[in-house]
């Protein structure tokens, strides 16, 4: 499991994380865990979460399915059907193409429309919510002024996930676009371990955990990392870093990098191309430089 404490000195929604068990199947992106999406974010698929926040326009190929609470800012888009356990808010404008169906609370703002109606168990309140990533960020900001650091690391801390909880969110950042063709986003990647995704990788770096099945490729500007037991059914490119195979990777495709670290046990069954050095990393820890 990869460490997601969040640094007050970062964007907590700078970097693609993908928590550990993730499955992209034919048509849902599914994980234990929370869903945060960046605004202006495609998600081809449906998705299925804990908590699912999207910002400002995002847009969702199929349903969402929450096991707590759901919420869409301004302009959402969701194809499908927003089937939600907890409680609901949905911003102004927000287009749902099927029903929703809230077992809690419904927070509904101006001109949403959900074509196949909706059904809700609890109190319906209609208004404008401030749009939930704005809140957040303008809360950390007022703290920090004020000099309450502790409070603030709490709020960073919900950002990515409840600090109680030891499931790691699925965070995609602004701007991202993911269906079952490729995963591109312009800032770094990190994959947790015992995933199974659909779709090329392209990011600025990619650090791949272990025990991975990705059918597809994965590319990047900078370093690209691929840990223990991890499949690839295509190719490992970087631009200008470091790509590192560890023990028991197979590469089905071709490795293109400039300088590489590749395990002896790990498996490239395409083309090599290092356009700098060449390590090989033997099972005892020593190295050779080709």
């Amino acid at each position: 499991m990869h460490n997601t404490t969040v640094s007050l000195g970062s964007d907590p929604l700078d970097t693609l994380k993908i928590p550990d068990g993730t499955t992209a199947e034919e048509r849902d992106l599914v994980t234990d865990g929370d869903v945060i999406v960046g605004g202006q974010s495609t998600v081809e698929f449906g998705v299925r979460g804990r908590n699912v926040v999207a910002g400002e326009r995002a847009r969702f190929g199929g349903d969402i399915e929450a096991d707590g609470d759901c919420r869409l800012d301004v302009w959402c888009d969701v194809a499908g059907n927003v089937l939600v356990a907890d409680d609901a808010y949905l911003g102004e404008r927000v287009h749902i193409g099927g029903q929703l169906m809230v077992s809690g609370d419904l927070d509904i703002g101006d001109d949403v429309d959900i074509e196949q109606g909706f059904e809700a168990n609890g109190w319906i309140v209609i208004r404008n919510p401030m749009p939930t990533l704005v809140f957040y960020f303008v809360v950390l900001s007022q703290l920090l002024r004020l000099g309450e650091q502790d409070a603030a690391e709490e709020i960073a801390s919900a950002l990515a996930g409840d600090e109680d909880d030891d499931r790691d969110p699925l965070v995609i950042p602004r701007g991202s676009t993911v269906s079952d063709d490729a995963w591109r986003v312009s800032k770094p990647a990190v994959v947790g371990d015992d995933c199974r995704l659909h779709g090329n990788v392209r990011a600025e770096e990619i650090e791949m955990g272990s025990d991975n099945n990705v059918f597809g490729s994965l590319r990047a500007r900078g370093d690209v990392s691929v840990a223990e037991g991890t499949r690839i059914h295509g190719d490992v490119t970087t631009r200008g870093g470091t790509v590192t195979l560890d023990p028991d990777v197979r590469v089905l495709g071709d490795v293109s990098c400039t300088d590489l670290r590749l395990h002896e046990e790990a498996t490239v069954d395409g083309t090599i191309r290092a356009r700098g050095e060449m390590q090989i990393v033997r099972p005892d820890g020593s190295r050779s430089i080709e």
